[in-house]
């Protein structure tokens, strides 16, 4: 028989799970709105985002059956943003990556403060990810507004994000 997670580590994965899957939602939302403006590498580059947010939310969903939790779904809220200027998909980008990160770090405290090294091990994976998650989110903004407002430098950065290749994750569960 599998040891159980704590309780209150359970739950906040199990919550992770839904706020990955509306992260994938939102950036899928900023993918429309890209594609919307004829920016189609921009779009391209928030599809591949999506996929990784899935894939966390897969990633978690699999941790929680392997140690003998039942996996609840939440519901996945409507992404809510309006975008004033192109730039608006890209800051809130980085704001949410943020706040996942908070989240990823309270899953990792709540695992410390029990000593559930299991957890702790595998969201090292996800700590290490979240600041690459923000440093490619800083990272596009950057770019943006060094080229963004050049009609030549926006479609270079276009054709650049178009080129951006999906890498499934590699951690072993």
């Amino acid at each position: 028989m599998f040891d159980m997670l704590d309780k209150k580590v359970s739950s906040l994965i199990n919550e992770q799970v839904t706020k990955e899957f509306y992260s994938a939602y939102l950036y899928l939302d900023f993918a429309n709105y890209y594609y919307d403006q004829g920016l189609d590498g921009f779009a391209h580059w928030y599809d591949i985002q999506a996929q990784e947010e899935r894939d966390h939310a897969m990633l978690m969903r699999t941790y929680l059956h392997n140690n003998g939790e039942t996996v609840t779904f939440g519901e996945v809220a409507k992404p809510d943003k309006t975008y004033a200027s192109l730039e608006d998909p890209l800051k809130f980008g980085l704001a949410h990556e943020q706040q996942v990160t908070a989240w990823i770090n309270q899953i990792y405290k709540a695992a410390k403060d029990v000593d559930d090294f299991r957890t702790m091990q595998c969201f090292d994976w996800f700590v290490k990810e979240q600041g690459e998650e923000e440093k490619n989110a800083e990272d596009l903004i950057k770019k943006y507004k060094l080229f963004g407002s050049d009609a030549k430098g926006l479609y270079a950065l276009n054709q650049e994000l178009l080129a951006r290749v999906y890498a499934a994750p590699s951690l072993v569960l």
